[in-house]
C-alpha cells in the first residue's frame, strides 16, 4: 500500500487521480474506506464509477480481506490511551480514551460533558509518559461553550504553559449541521499538516435534534448522522485519533425520544460509537460515569470530582 499511487487503481487515469486530490483523497485508505455516495459528489462522478474506484482502493490497499485474530492483535498495538485525568475514570475504561474509536459521554445538563472536553484537550498536549498523545486536538463547537480560560487553569495546575497548549487547540464553531459535518473534512485536511490525534466534537446532536423537527424528519436526520459519525470513525482510523463526542439526552418519555435517561441519536449513535459513558450529578458536588456499552470492558461506574483545575478523583 505504501509504494502504491491513486492512478494503481483499476480505471484511475490522470484526470481522475486530480479529481479524487482536488477532493481530499490523496491516499488509498482515504479512497477505500470512503463512501460512494461522498467520492460520487466530491468529485463529480458517477455512482458507479465511485463505487469501482473505492473497490479498487480496497484491493491496492489490501483491506477488506479476512484477517487472523493474531493479526488483529498485532495492529491494535499502535492503539494508544488518553487520560482523562481520573484514575477511576480511566480505569472504568481500560486506561484511558482509546485511539481508534468513538468516546460518548451524554448526560443532563450540568453533568460536566463539556468539562471532560476541556480537560481531554488539555492532556492530549501532553508528553505520551505523562498519559498524553503530545499532539494538537480540533474541536467542532456547535453550542459555543469553548472558553479558553478553563484551558487556562487546567494548564496552570499541571504546570505547562497556557499559551502553548491554546496554540495546539483548533476550534471551529459549527453553525449548523451542515457545516458540523463539513468541519469533520476540514479536520481530515488540517490533519496532513499537523499531528492531530484527538478530534472532540461538542455536541454531537444538538443541531440535528434542532434542525430535523418531528416524525417525518426523522429518517433524514438518521441519515446525515450516520455519515457524521462514519466520517469521525475514518478520521479515528487514518490518523490514529481518540474522537470524544458529547450527547444529550430526552427530556421526556416519548416514543420519539425514549426514556428521560437515553441518548440522542437512537441506534445510529449506540452501534458507531465505541465507548458510551453516561454522566450524572452525585452528592456533594460528585460526579458519577457509568459505563454502559464498550467492546471489551464491563459495565461500571466511577466517580469524580471537577474543581477549579479540572477533573480529579
Amino acid at each position: 500500500m505504501v509504494n502504491k499511487t491513486l492512478e494503481d487503481i483499476p480505471g484511475v487515469g490522470p484526470a481522475i487521480a486530480e479529481k479524487l486530490r482536488e477532493a481530499g483523497y490523496d491516499d488509498l485508505m482515504a479512497i477505500a474506506v470512503a463512501s460512494p455516495a461522498d467520492v460520487a459528489e466530491k468529485c463529480e462522478i458517477g455512482d458507479k464509477k465511485a463505487a469501482d474506484i473505492i473497490e479498487g482502493a480496497k484491493v491496492c490497499a489490501d483491506i477488506g480481506n479476512f484477517e487472523t485474530g493474531e493479526d488483529i492483535l498485532e495492529r491494535r498495538k499502535s492503539v494508544t490511551k488518553l487520560t482523562t485525568g481520573s484514575k477511576a475514570v480511566d480505569e472504568l475504561l481500560g486506561g484511558g480514551l482509546e485511539s481508534q474509536a468513538i468516546t460518548e459521554f451524554f448526560g443532563e445538563f450540568g453533568s460536566s460533558k463539556t468539562q471532560i472536553c476541556f480537560q481531554l484537550a488539555v492532556n492530549a498536549t501532553l508528553p505520551e509518559e505523562m498519559g498524553g498523545f503530545d499532539s494538537e486536538v480540533v474541536i467542532i463547537d456547535t453550542e459555543n461553550t469553548f472558553r479558553p480560560e478553563r484551558i487556562v487553569q487546567m494548564s496552570n495546575y499541571l504546570g505547562i504553559d497556557p499559551a502553548e497548549v491554546l496554540k495546539k487547540i483548533h476550534v471551529a464553531r459549527a453553525f449548523n449541521s451542515q457545516h458540523q459535518i463539513l468541519l469533520v473534512d476540514k479536520a481530515m485536511e488540517l490533519s496532513k499538516t499537523k499531528k492531530i490525534k484527538l478530534l472532540i466534537v461538542d455536541s454531537l446532536t444538538s443541531h440535528f435534534r434542532a434542525e430535523y423537527i418531528g416524525r417525518g424528519a426523522l429518517a433524514e436526520r438518521q441519515q446525515m448522522l450516520n455519515r457524521h459519525m462514519h466520517d469521525l470513525l475514518s478520521f479515528a482510523t487514518l490518523n490514529n485519533a481518540a474522537i470524544a463526542v458529547t450527547n444529550q439526552v430526552s427530556s421526556k418519555p416519548d416514543a420519539f425520544f425514549g426514556d428521560p435517561t437515553r441518548p440522542i441519536g437512537g441506534h445510529i449513535v449506540g452501534h458507531t460509537a465505541t465507548f458510551r459513558i453516561y454522566l450524572r450529578k452525585g452528592k456533594a458536588g460528585k460526579r458519577v460515569a457509568r459505563l454502559i456499552d464498550s467492546p471489551n470492558m464491563p459495565e461500571g461506574e466511577a466517580v469524580f470530582t471537577i474543581t477549579e483545575d479540572g477533573i480529579k478523583d
